[in-house]
């Protein structure tokens, strides 16, 4: 098992105010599948996923990567932000480079490593463009560039079409499950859309309202590539939708 979470609590205080997030999270990750994480506006998907990557502790429960508890952040686990988290300062290919150059690569190998992964995102000819010169598209497909340059075993992805229009995001799709099958990383990919669950899951969890647990996970063995709005989609999305206690 990649990533196993046994009982992750989480809650939230604010003065007098409390918030249970998480009420008990099991969840199981293999290494190399496309975990989708699917569930209603605030109930912790974002909060499970952040604790995943050890940018927030749990409160209870426990976290382990490779069977060892998992205590703060790492390399092994990339996160790409639902907004990508670019420094509009720098241009794409430094961006890129952004962990390599913290990590004190030099500077000819990481010119070959961002090279390689701007040309998966083919984001070749905008290598010395900045951000503010880029589409929401575009921007990211750099950071999911940045993250795959550090080669991590995990990539935690938070939402990160969710600002995009349907052509940009359809597109993406596609390409998302090109790399995934490239590069044969784990992936948690956290969305609040039913259809996106369905096109890139191997397996989808379903989380409940607050204090979220994990109601149901469904199996999605679909032949790849899939596209959004394939007829064939209809079965995992439905048993999804039923999960969630809505309509597809």
């Amino acid at each position: 098992m990649k990533i196993e979470a046994r009982g992750i609590r989480k809650g939230f205080r604010s003065g007098s105010h409390s918030l249970e997030a998480l009420g008990g999270i099991d969840l199981g990750v293999e290494a190399g599948e496309f975990l989708c994480i699917v569930g209603p506006s605030g109930c912790g998907k974002s909060t499970f996923l952040r604790i995943a990557a050890g940018l927030d502790a749990a409160d209870g429960g426990s976290l382990l990567f490779d069977g060892r508890p998992v205590s703060g952040t790492g390399p092994e686990r990339i996160m790409v932000f639902q907004e990508g988290a670019l420094f509009p300062w720098m241009d794409v290919q430094d961006n890129v480079e952004f962990g390599l150059r913290m990590a004190g690569l030099p500077r000819a190998e990481r010119a070959e490593i961002s090279a390689r992964y701007l040309d998966m995102m083919q984001l070749s000819r905008f290598s010395r463009y900045y951000t503010y010169q880029l589409s929401t598209g575009m921007k990211q497909r750099v950071a999911i560039a940045r993250a795959l340059a550090m080669d991590p075993d995990v990539l935690l992805m938070d939402e990160p079409f969710a600002a995009l229009d349907e052509g940009t995001r359809n597109l993406l799709l596609g390409e998302v499950q090109q790399i995934w099958a490239r590069t044969a990383k784990t992936v948690i990919f956290v969305t609040h859309n039913v259809e996106e669950a369905a096109v890139l899951g191997t397996r989808i969890a379903v989380f409940g309202s607050r204090p979220s647990e994990v109601r149901a996970v469904v199996e999605n063995g679909l032949p790849r590539p899939r596209a959004a709005g394939d007829p064939g989609l209809g079965p995992v999305k439905a048993e999804i939708s039923a999960a969630l206690g809505g309509a597809p």
